[in-house]
């Protein structure tokens, strides 16, 4: 059995075929243009997400199944008779809706962390949809002429891929309209963020079929980071997984009763075909590669193997700590007005000292998810930032947890064959081990949450800097 998974990501697509056993291979990776058409957008365009799409599974080859991992919340609007698309994707980093979120009152986001068990931010997909409703001409003529879809990106791919208007539960509890407790939209959250109930995709299981492409059967179709915790071979309760890709993002197996509200979110993890939903608790860092990238565009670093390349003690140690909260912080702040920002710089700080300051500063945020989540004392983490042996033992440091980290990296595109039928524990299984050492000590910990605080108070009431 040839499985193609095809990880559809924020910066780039990327198609692996797997076997049973060890055997894959990397079909290849197509990367993607990102607009910022005004201050807070982030968008891409539709058909070219769609092209990479089809554009890799032509390279796969023969193949017997397809899974599909889609970018979680970002969404679009589209047309149900031609499929063209009536909006750009509108993409989980963008912050358009801040405003208008903000102005909702304390019952209103109360309500939504009742049914969907998610705060008002426009992280989710729900006040972008309505976003496309209440602005864009071209959506409210559809809507009117009873022609409008509204999804995430799986649901406009496999629509127009598979003729197949639909969504896994995974995916729509990413959204900010899926009531937990019933599984289905909610139609009071619906009316909350004006976005038409009836324009939405049906909510199928993870592995309950997708329809088609070319003849071979779409059997998975679920959100990256669900599919990455499921790759990790995560399935029972306390059993953890973080993946660093553009933000960094842990999911917690909660089991198969919802989660309580606390800092982080109860989730979906899976809906496995004729099974009850297995829920999670999940926490991001908006700014993971995507501060990395920031530092690579400044000539902080030129190439990834300088991540691991640092002597002497940390630079929080040093006093020299960094808050890369370029997009706002995430979990469990949910601050979207807070500023990046070094603190302990002087004349003798170098590039390698500011890159260094901002990889610990990455893997603090994410110790404070992981001091909030009931974690094990292990935690398996995967993307780009767990290659560098450097951050993978800061994080163990920071968090007191031990950090394992798989040589095959792409668990998302594991989980994915996983789902679909192919048996992947020897690619698994094959792992790095980071122990915490002590280093990092309790005053560290407390600079850095100084830091934290004056990154969210850095604007005051007036708009201006602190004294």
């Amino acid at each position: 059995m040839r499985v193609a998974a095809l990880d559809q990501g924020t910066t780039s697509t990327r198609c692996l075929v797997f076997e049973d056993g060890a055997d894959w291979q990397l079909v290849g990776s197509i990367q993607h243009a990102q607009h910022y058409p005004h201050p807070g957008h982030v968008e891409h365009d539709a058909e070219e997400l769609l092209a990479n799409l089809r554009t890799l599974l032509a390279q796969a080859g023969r193949i017997d199944a397809i899974g599909i991992a889609n970018q979680g919340e970002s969404c679009l609007a589209w047309d149900a008779l031609t499929g063209a698309p009536l909006s750009p994707v509108i993409v989980w980093q963008d912050a358009r809706t801040a405003d208008s979120l903000a102005s909702l009152s304390a019952d209103a986001a109360e309500r939504s962390r009742a049914l969907c068990g998610l705060p008002l931010d426009p992280y989710f997909s729900a006040s972008k949809l309505g976003w496309i409703v209440q602005t864009l001409p071209a959506a409210r003529t559809a809507l009117a002429e009873g022609r409008l879809r509204l999804g995430t990106t799986d649901a406009f791919f496999l629509d127009r891929l598979c003729g197949v208007f639909a969504t896994d539960a995974a995916t729509a509890s990413r959204t900010g309209l899926l009531d937990l407790q019933t599984g289905q939209w909610s139609a009071e959250l619906c009316a909350l963020h004006g976005v038409p109930l009836d324009c939405l995709p049906a909510i199928r299981s993870v592995n309950g079929g997708f329809g088609c492409i070319d003849g071979v059967p779409v059997i998975t179709s679920i959100v990256d980071q669900q599919a990455a915790l499921y790759g990790h071979g995560c399935r029972a309760p306390g059993d953890t997984k973080i993946t660093f890709g553009t933000g960094a993002f842990l999911l917690t197996v909660a089991g198969e009763n919802r989660p309580p509200e606390g800092d982080l979110l109860p989730t979906v993890a899976w809906r496995l075909h004729d099974a009850a939903p297995t829920y999670a608790l999940e926490g991001g860092v908006y700014d993971a590669g995507a501060a990395l990238e920031w530092a690579r565009s400044l000539r902080l670093f030129d190439i990834m193997e300088e991540l691991s390349d640092f002597e002497g003690p940390s630079a929080l140690s040093r006093g020299l700590v960094c808050v890369p909260a370029l997009s706002g912080l995430a979990a469990p702040f949910w601050d979207r007005t807070a500023a990046p920002l070094f603190i302990g710089m002087s004349h003798g700080t170098t590039r390698q000292d500011m890159v260094r300051a901002l990889l610990e500063g990455i893997a603090m945020l994410t110790s404070g998810l992981i001091a909030a989540a009931p974690t094990g004392a292990s935690i398996t983490c995967d993307g780009g930032l767990s290659q560098s042996w450097y951050f993978a033992q800061f994080l163990a440091s920071a968090s007191k947890r031990t950090i394992i980290v798989p040589a095959m990296h792409e668990v998302t595109a594991l989980g994915l064959a996983e789902l679909c039928g192919v048996d992947v524990a020897p690619i698994r299984n094959q792992t790095r081990v980071f122990h915490p050492d002590g280093t990092v000590s309790a005053a560290e910990h407390e600079l850095f949450r100084k830091a934290v605080e004056r990154s969210r108070h850095w604007f005051g009431p007036t708009g201006n800097t602190p004294d």
